[in-house]
């Protein structure tokens, strides 16, 4: 059976290149697992590739149908933003291995959904004055910057990724992005390891 690999962490992070940059190891053959928003598009995205980007109802919809495995939502100063994952056929564990980003909520939920034994989390860290200038800069690349939006983000990831919630989770390994190359074979590395068998 395969496994889901959870790659969790504050924004900022540096999860999207960890993320992008494993799913192009054609060798580890990780597939992409694409999540629902009902938050507005952002400038660069794409309909399908990082998201899914739906309305509310659409959402409402699908909850009421069953196939929400896990859902999320951020009381944003733009209003209700819903981040979701659904049970829409992407995902077989019969056939794949998969990778996905998201919360410690979410990977709870998908680790009770699919089983303790097919979900794997991995967690990201940097320095939060590192993170700050980062999402600072990634902000202002945005055709309208939101920077209310990206402070209240930012205080929130405090809170969803506090130590208590981390360890009230099982989540005991976090690796520290300080290196872009650096950390790519540190999570690689410990795929591989989980594939294998040489980490319970």
């Amino acid at each position: 059976m395969g496994m889901i690999f959870c790659l969790m962490g504050k924004s900022a992070s540096g999860k999207d290149f960890i993320y992008k940059n494993l799913r192009e190891r054609e060798d580890l053959q990780l597939k992409h697992v694409v999540p629902y928003t009902t938050r507005p598009i952002r400038f660069g995205e794409v309909d399908g590739l990082s998201y899914f980007f739906c309305t509310d109802d659409e959402a409402a919809q699908m909850e009421d149908a069953g196939r929400i495995i896990e859902m999320r939502t951020y009381c944003t100063v733009h209003g209700n933003w819903k981040y979701f994952t659904a049970d829409d056929g992407q995902i077989d564990l019969s056939r794949q291995d998969y990778l996905m980003i998201g919360t410690i909520e979410a990977y709870e939920k998908i680790r009770d959904y699919f089983g303790a034994e097919h979900v794997c989390p991995i967690y990201v860290w940097v320095d939060d004055g590192d993170r700050l200038e980062r999402a600072l800069r990634r902000e202002r690349k945005q055709e309208q910057p939101k920077y209310a939006e990206m402070c209240r983000r930012f205080l929130a990831d405090e809170r969803d990724f506090s130590p208590e919630n981390l360890k009230a989770a099982g989540i005991e390994i976090g690796f520290e992005n300080r290196e872009k190359e650096q950390i790519l074979r540190d999570v690689e590395q410990y795929i591989r390891e989980i594939r294998e068998g040489e980490i319970p």
